[in-house]
């Protein structure tokens, strides 16, 4: 194909409204009479069935991608099962969760179907290390587009921080953990870093009255 495509990465803290947008962009496009699929990761299970869902509480239907899943043949496969209806645009939500492998087969069908792929993602995980998928991003999108958000301090929201039931910061677990207000709170480095802090020191205070 000859149609001019990118591979997009849309990044941002949790809760800055990127499945929100997916979800609008998919809205925009079946206005305009635009053919497209939605993708998403299977690791987050907080849904039972196949669908991307906002925060907001509007969903839309999507094809699941695996651990083993190659993006390259299932989109070739999608295409010879419905010539008539070759999707544009591919638009994938939680786009952390992706393989580097799964990431350079979507730039791959950008490459050589000429359709325009959009990732929706986290760039960092709670103790402000990139994700496998984001980093591969990162080095392989054509376009980077940052969704802002404002933490409580009205600084730049960049970590999505782990918090346990006390609201306190959590610095130790297994990296993909999921969650939402109840388990995560987006904030800036200064305050993700302040608040690591005051957990610290109330964990010193503890351990000294212990041993006293």
């Amino acid at each position: 194909m000859n149609r001019i495509a990118k591979l997009y990465f849309r990044y941002g803290t949790m809760g800055s409204a990127k499945t929100a947008m997916l979800l609008t962009t998919a809205y925009n496009f079946e206005e305009r009479g635009l053919q497209y699929l939605c993708f998403k990761p299977v690791v987050d299970t907080r849904d039972n069935r196949n669908v991307i869902r906002s925060r907001i509480g509007i969903e839309r239907e999507c094809e699941w991608i695996y651990g083993h899943t190659d993006l390259y043949l299932l989109t070739q496969e999608i295409m010879r099962n419905n010539p008539e209806a070759l999707p544009s645009w591919i638009l994938v939500d939680e786009a952390q969760f992706l393989s580097a492998s799964q990431v350079d087969q979507l730039a791959a069908v950008v490459d050589d179907f000429g359709i325009n792929v959009i990732c929706y993602g986290l760039r960092t995980d709670f103790k402000g290390n990139l994700f496998e998928g984001s980093k591969r991003l990162f080095e392989m999108a054509d376009t980077i587009d940052e969704v802002k958000s404002t933490c409580t301090c009205g600084r730049k929201t960049i970590m999505n921080a782990r918090i346990d039931s006390n609201g306190d910061i959590i610095t130790e677990g297994a990296q993909v953990e999921i969650g939402g207000n109840d388990r995560y709170v987006a904030c800036c480095r200064k305050c993700w870093r302040n608040r690591k802090l005051e957990k610290m020191e109330r964990n010193r205070v503890l351990h000294q009255d212990r041993q006293n």
